[in-house]
This record gives C-alpha cells, structure tokens and sequence, in this order.
C-alpha cells in the first residue's frame, strides 16, 4: 500500500523562524537536521531555497564560517 503524503500545517520557513527563536544562533547542518525531523523528504536544495527566502526579507543573517559551513542567526 503507498504511503499518503499529507501537507504539513506550518509551512518550512515558519518552522525555521520557530527553530531559531527557541535555540539561538546555530551551523547551517544543524538547522538542517532539525528540519529534516519535522519534513523527512526534505532535500538541501529545499532548504537552501527556505534560508535564501528568509535572507532576502530580512528575517535571517547567514554569514559563511568556513568552508561549506554557515551560520544561520535570527534578526530581531
């Protein structure tokens, strides 16, 4: 029998506000995990897509630490 995909409530960029605002600052991966709990069939390209979302409305600050890392922080 197929699995039934049923379409979340909350969409992804308002759970990573939620995400942010309870733990703080955190590593791109990280988030990313957390994330991956709440939307299993989530892929990176998603996820970047939400982040750049959110930059680009001035939600987030993404600032690159090293290489292929970022750090992902709430603008209050």
């Amino acid at each position: 029998m197929p699995t039934v995909k049923i379409w979340k409530i909350r969409p992804g960029f308002f759970i990573v506000l939620e995400i942010l605002n309870k733990k703080g600052d955190m590593i791109d991966d990280d988030l990313y995990s957390q994330l991956k709990e709440e939307f299993e069939d989530l892929g990176y390209k998603d996820f970047n897509d939400i982040l750049m979302r959110l930059e680009v409305s001035g939600k987030i600050r993404t600032t690159s630490m090293s290489r292929g890392k970022r750090r992902v922080e709430l603008i209050q």
